[in-house]
């Protein structure tokens, strides 16, 4: 009889080990899906600066005729941004495809601010109605882009935290939950947005 009573206790704690584990399991499942949600945001906000982009340029093309380079340089630097952005869209639990991404917007932010620099000395282009409405358009999406960050950021910072916690920390090595990539520059000169004034 107290075989049996020990067995059964034995099944009892296995069974209760295993819901413990399934339930942590669960958890960080949860979590990763909110962080790849928080993710999508960002990538919306994102494809749709890229489609402002263009128009940006083609409005600033009659204008800068003499600066086709950094016309260029805009739209090169979009299409690379972009090249990052689908791949960590495809995959926002792959801390290399997020630093491809920061480093993509990091020199999109470059060229567009040198974009608005040279704005800046044309009169005439800062008035242009369509280039005013598109900055403010850009304007508006750069601040949705800073809020859909926060949240991705807030996603990412919770999945980590329970990740590296004990004991989910070795559920997490075992079933392949790897960490997050945080979506953050390093560099403190690229942590200002573009500078959109007219």
């Amino acid at each position: 009889m107290r075989i049996l009573i020990a067995l059964g206790v034995i099944a009892l704690l296995f069974i209760g080990v295993i819901f413990f584990v399934i339930g942590l399991y669960n958890k960080l499942v949860k979590l990763r899906n909110r962080f790849k949600n928080a993710f999508a945001q960002i990538d919306v906000q994102l494809k749709r600066r890229y489609d402002l982009i263009p128009n940006l340029v083609e409005t600033a093309k009659g204008y800068l005729k003499h600066e086709r380079e950094t016309l260029e340089a805009v739209i090169a630097a979009r299409n690379t941004a972009q090249t990052a952005s689908n791949k960590a869209a495809a995959s926002p639990d792959n801390p290399n495809a997020i630093q491809g991404l920061i480093g993509a917007e990091t020199a999109l932010t470059g060229a567009m601010g040198k974009l608005f620099a040279l704005v800046e000395s044309y009169p005439d282009l800062k008035a242009n109605q369509n280039m005013m409405q598109l900055t403010e358009e850009l304007t508006s999406t750069e601040n949705k882009i800073a809020f859909a960050r926060q949240a991705y950021n807030d996603s990412v910072t919770a999945y980590n935290t329970e990740r590296e916690t004990f004991p989910t920390v070795m559920i997490a090595g075992t079933f392949g939950f790897q960490q997050a990539e945080l979506f953050e520059v390093t560099n403190p000169t690229e942590r200002e947005a573009v500078k959109v004034s007219f």
